[in-house]
């Protein structure tokens, strides 16, 4: 079999890998994120100055003679993530961003860059997503293989009759997954705005939880698609300019609630718009989740 998606996804990753200064970022797009722990069993990281909370049996005595200053040993644990990939297959993703690519593609890459990197570092990855009513689950394997049939299957699952949203996905998941994992759910502002309450408190609470928004194209040019007709807007729609305010506050509007709905629970959340330089996106949601260091 082909890797083409992971092929794409790692000629991304190397074509645009220009933000290695910065060494937490360049840390995520090596595929290292390992979890910082303190506690002598574990591999020795560093040494580093003792902040209030910290063990004082991890102080080195011999470091902090020489350095007149209280240092204690940091360990770093390998530690293998479970990875649930929750993909929108809603046929709005079949829409285009605001810079005019595809959302399924763009929210493909997103999730697929992601699934590589944690790939690369050994990690188990699954993923749930909708083929219309058909929930469709692959297992938790390692290897790029498995990510390909993962990210194969979500762009077949995206065709104009699916109406599927992600919460019938979180109730799968709190009623059928036991094990903890990081949860990355896929959508766009509106799939936000229709994520349950109810259940985002309840996956909150056992699991981590990353959240990709894929943005929705602005409502004006000559060419705008609606994917509830099948079809491009007359001009006299799409170029008119008050139409165009009026879409525009509803989006911002939109926007807002959904940004509120997310950290109302605590879910880290990054926007992106292309497909392009996706992985600094990446390295920012999983900073402000602080899997890295």
């Amino acid at each position: 079999m082909n890797l083409d998606y992971v092929s794409k996804i790692k000629f991304g990753l190397k074509r645009y890998k220009t933000i290695a200064t910065d060494k937490s970022t360049s840390r995520v797009l090596d595929g290292s994120y390992n979890s910082i722990y303190k506690g002598r069993s574990m591999n020795f990281d560093e040494l580093r100055e003792y902040v209030p909370g910290d063990d004082i049996k991890d102080i080195d005595w011999k470091a902090t003679s020489r350095s007149q200053k209280v240092l204690i040993r940091s360990y770093i644990a390998e530690k293998k993530h479970n990875i649930m990939l929750v993909m929108d297959t809603n046929r709005r993703m079949l829409a285009e961003t605001k810079t005019g690519e595809d959302k399924g593609e763009v929210a493909l890459m997103a999730g697929g860059t992601l699934g590589y990197l944690v790939t690369d570092n050994g990690d188990y990855v699954s993923g749930l997503y909708y083929n219309n009513d058909k929930m469709e689950r692959s297992p938790f394997k390692t290897g790029f293989l498995n990510l390909e049939f993962l990210l194969e299957g979500y762009h077949k699952c995206l065709n104009p009759e699916n109406k599927s949203d992600l919460n019938g996905i979180l109730k799968y998941i709190m009623h059928n997954i036991k094990r903890r994992m990081i949860v990355v759910m896929v959508t766009d502002t509106e799939g936000i705005l229709k994520l349950d309450e109810s259940y985002l408190s309840q996956i909150t609470m056992v699991h981590d939880v990353l959240l990709v928004n894929v943005s929705d194209s602005d409502f004006y040019g000559k060419k705008v698609y609606n994917v509830e007709t099948y079809g491009y807007l007359p001009p006299f729609i799409s170029l008119s300019k008050s139409l165009q305010k009026q879409q525009k506050k509803i989006q911002e509007d939109m926007e807002k609630k959904a940004i509120i709905k997310l950290n109302r629970h605590g879910i880290p959340w990054v926007q992106v718009d292309t497909a392009t330089r996706i992985d600094g996106k990446i390295a920012e949601l999983l900073e402000k989740n602080k899997l890295i260091n």
